[in-house]
């Protein structure tokens, strides 16, 4: 099945994901409305070390999850890893409240993706510039956030080698979505940092200037592991260009909200409810 992206409006919220559901995975990327908070986080901001009220962030997390279609039942059992900008891949295998106490543990010492492999557990990441990537196998998925440390570390290939691992799959019966980011029109570092990426990457991921093609470099990570080019779609939407539909560090000075990725594999008796 080849990947594709619709943007649909659930209770308010707008979801940008697939509606044929590859490997059953019901998946989306979040935009900024629908939500509850206030000032720079208006309105559906998702990020809990934001500086946003924690309740606010609370209520557009259930929002979100519940427009995903995930029953209020599911909501708890959410996993939701603190980020740091490394490349450590955080395995979700076993849905008990115990196991997943443990994972959420594991998640607070700091994760940038999560591998799923069990129904009933969604998954939340957060972004506000930096770049996700969902990955869906048969009946599995992974979640991961791809900023420029993370993309030079190549956590997209690192995430889809253990989520082929867990998931008893090759790389090229999975299909990867690349999330809004900031694109390589908008995103400018320092030549150093510039330098570093066309000596890893090859030349594709420079732009004009000293600006830098993140969805360049995490593609050719991706297909350097074995997907196939078709299998990977790049929506294509800049954070930086718009901030009406999405939160972006470098346009809002650092003060803003964050949008999400959020993944879910329902369990069987939920298949007819899915949103996407």
């Amino acid at each position: 099945m080849a990947p594709r992206l619709e943007r649909s409006v659930s209770r308010g919220v707008a979801l940008l994901g697939d509606p044929g559901r590859p490997g059953g995975v019901t998946f989306a990327f979040t935009e900024r409305t629908g939500g509850v908070s206030e000032g720079p986080y208006a309105s559906l901001n998702l990020g809990p070390r934001s500086g946003d009220d924690p309740a606010a962030v609370a209520e557009n997390r259930r929002r979100a999850l519940v427009a995903l279609g995930v029953p209020e039942a599911r909501l708890a059992a959410l996993v939701s890893p603190h980020q740091v900008h490394g490349s450590h891949v955080l395995l979700v295998d076993d849905a008990s409240p115990e196991a997943l106490a443990k994972a959420r543990s594991q998640g607070e010492e700091g994760a940038d993706a999560v591998v799923c492999t069990v129904p009933g557990v969604p998954v939340m990441l957060v972004f506000a510039d930096c770049l996700p990537v969902v990955i869906c196998a048969p009946a599995a998925f992974a979640v991961a956030h791809s900023g420029w440390r993370g993309t030079m570390r190549c956590i997209a290939g690192k995430t889809l080698l253990a989520l082929c691992e867990a998931a008893g799959c090759e790389p090229s019966a999975c299909v990867a979505y690349i999330g809004p980011h900031v694109t390589g029109e908008d995103y400018e570092v320092s030549r150093e940092l510039r330098q570093r990426f066309l000596g890893r990457f090859g030349s594709m991921v420079a732009k004009q200037g000293r600006r830098l093609d993140l969805a360049q470099a995490v593609r050719s990570t991706l297909e350097g592991e074995g997907m196939a080019p078709d299998s990977i779609l790049d929506c294509g939407l800049s954070t930086m260009r718009c901030g009406d539909r999405f939160y972006s560090w470098r346009a809002e000075a650092g003060t803003c909200g964050r949008h999400g990725a959020l993944a879910y594999l329902p369990v069987q008796q939920e298949e007819g409810s899915a949103r996407l």
